[in-house]
């Protein structure tokens, strides 16, 4: 088994970890690159992983994930290129950091993938995207696909639908959140206690994203045997349409897009 180290031990990148061991990773296969010693002594005691600074860790590693955000990627990519060689791979879980933004900063031969991942991972129900840069083998495009089918599915694009892909799964628990949240003052508005709104909102998300998935129906089909002609689901549906809520989602999600270019032209 490889050795695979995780530089950046915060929420995702102890996601990551947390999600590499479950599914059966080796701990003695794995290091963490943290700098904080409380930190460091935490992960220690939680997982008993090899914790060390980050140059040290990528020179052990022969897979280097990189789990920071992306203003810190260029300092790290400093410290740590003086330790990568040739052969290794780098998957980066940064948004907004194009391959060829790393490859440039990392000796040759140095193998690099992009990931876009998303908040579900924590529960182990991530969708993440990967992407190769220029100089990636099967092997390793595999080997990248593994460190994120720990925690949910992934799926290979090409780098260029990037941007795209951040807007709909990286940015889109949040646009769930959002809706469900104004369900739930919604709830509130119309005299249920917020603890009720609360568990009925959350339970029918829950059950009709079990229905898409295990269903393979589609949303439009799913969506017309809840509404009746001239009933209650019908009333509220106008009332979105009136609003223009599908043009509002299409608006929200082409912004993030854009925003996704413009983090990406920015490194």
């Amino acid at each position: 088994m490889t050795q695979t180290a995780i530089l950046g031990a915060g929420v995702m990148g102890e996601t990551l970890l947390s999600g590499l061991v479950r599914s059966g990773r080796r701990v003695d296969d794995l290091l963490v690159g943290e700098k904080r010693a409380e930190r460091a002594r935490e992960l220690v005691e939680r997982y008993g992983v090899q914790v060390s600074g980050n140059a040290a860790a990528a020179a052990k590693a022969d897979t280097v994930a990189i789990v920071v955000k992306p203003q810190d990627m260029a300092d790290l990519l400093d410290e740590i290129a003086p330790s990568l060689r040739a052969g290794q791979l780098v998957v980066s879980l940064a948004a907004g950091i194009t391959t060829a933004f790393i490859e440039s900063r990392v000796p040759a031969g140095v193998a690099v993938v992009r990931v876009m991942p998303n908040t579900p991972a924590l529960v182990d129900e991530g969708m993440a995207a990967v992407a190769p840069g220029s100089q990636v083998s099967e092997t390793q495009l595999a080997e990248a696909e593994s460190l994120l089918a720990s925690v949910g599915k992934v799926l290979r694009i090409p780098e260029r639908q990037m941007d795209a892909v951040t807007a709909i799964s990286g940015s889109g628990p949040a646009y769930i959140f959002f809706v469900v949240e104004s369900m739930i003052e919604a709830g509130v508005h119309l005299g249920l206690p917020r603890t009720t709104a609360s568990e009925l909102v959350i339970q029918t998300l829950v059950g009709s994203a079990k229905m898409l998935r295990e269903t393979g129906t589609h949303p439009t089909v799913l969506r017309e045997q809840v509404t009746s002609p001239g009933g209650t689901t019908a009333s509220a549906l106008r009332e979105l349409e009136v609003h223009g809520v599908r043009a509002a989602f299409l608006g929200a999600i082409q912004a993030a897009r854009d925003r996704s270019r413009e983090l990406a032209e920015g490194s």
